[in-house]
């Protein structure tokens, strides 16, 4: 499209029509949305929180959409990764995800990144976007994303779930705190279980995904005060949010004054799940394979095996002849 001499793109007719709602608002109007048209935003991860994200993005006329991920859709993604429809199911998530999004708004630009974000890549990815929405569930990229932004001055429009909680942030250096400010080291691996371990509430993505568009939507347009030096906490259970305020850490190594992170590292090893190789050695005694575990039952010389998952997981599904003692029972139960 040509640019107009603001060097802005013009708006089609179709477009004025399409867009009515949001012209009539004078915090948005003509130029609010032709800013957008010229916006691009980099949905990492296209799950939960990147499917409702994506979506209203591309339905709000942002001009370009990037999405990274390398997962197909699997049938239990269906409860809350709502860009995808049983027919989805075994596809690339970024391939179905480029057909709702065209279908959404075709004159939305869709740049699809299939693959892992990446310290050798995350500094040309990032750097060609506005803004940053990291809809990521692990540690390592999390700390990626934020190294990554900080070092570009770019925006990270943050959001994080579990179970019946979930958390949204702006953390944008040059002028508020990091990931790292809030968060200096990761937990231990293992500590925090993942939604695939402890579930998640299949409307709670839905939630802070949405928080997250109304918060790059305000970056792209200059309005509103978005949650830089905020975090937002919000519990389904209770139906409350809460407010924390953040400030910059003075000894952040990667934002304060005296950084000592001046590039990306490796962040696997940051957050202690590797090498590989190190924590195979130390786990080999311990462990036996699946195939192992079944010649041995073929053979009759199986150990006797303790299933130490909830009575739900057992139902959905169960190896014959095992033994249910949940986890949290398992001290009482030893003998």
């Amino acid at each position: 499209w040509a640019t107009g001499a603001d060097g802005l793109p013009p708006l089609s007719q179709d477009e004025l029509l399409r867009y009515s709602r949001h012209l009539i608002l004078p915090e948005v109007g003509l130029q609010g949305q032709r800013r957008l048209k010229a916006a691009s935003v980099l949905i990492v991860g296209a799950g939960g929180l990147g499917s409702p994200l994506a979506l209203y993005l591309a339905a709000a006329g942002v001009g370009r959409i990037g999405l990274v991920d390398f997962d197909r859709v699997d049938a239990s993604n269906l409860q809350r990764q709502i860009l995808y429809g049983t027919g989805s199911v075994g596809r690339p998530k970024l391939e179905a995800a480029r057909e709702r999004l065209a279908d959404l708004n075709p004159g939305v630009r869709v740049e699809l990144h299939e693959g892992r974000l990446t310290s050798g890549n995350a500094m040309e990815l990032l750097g060609s976007y506005d803004v940053i929405a990291d809809g990521t569930d692990n540690f390592p990229t999390r700390y990626l994303v934020n190294d990554a932004c900080t070092l570009l001055g770019k925006p990270n429009v943050y959001g994080s779930i579990f179970r019946f909680e979930g958390q949204a942030s702006v953390f944008d250096a040059r002028v508020g705190p990091c990931y790292r400010c809030l968060y200096p080291e990761p937990p231990p691996p293992g500590l925090v279980p993942s939604c695939a371990e402890g579930g998640v509430l299949g409307v709670l993505p839905g939630v802070i995904g949405l928080l997250q568009g109304v918060e790059t939507l305000k970056l792209l347009l200059g309005v509103g005060e978005p949650l830089i030096g905020r975090l937002l906490l919000f519990d389904a259970l209770a139906l409350s949010f809460r407010e924390l305020a953040l400030r910059k850490d003075p000894d952040c190594p990667l934002c304060g004054p005296r950084r000592t992170i001046t590039a990306l590292v490796d962040y696997e090893a940051f957050c202690g799940l590797s090498p590989v190789a190190q924590a195979d050695a130390e786990v080999r005694d311990w462990e036996i394979s699946a195939r192992e575990l079944k010649d041995r039952l073929e053979r009759g010389d199986g150990p006797v095996v303790i299933d130490v998952r909830e009575p739900h997981e057992f139902e959905i599904a169960h190896l014959p002849g095992t033994t249910l003692i949940p986890l949290n029972t398992l001290p009482a139960r030893l003998a």
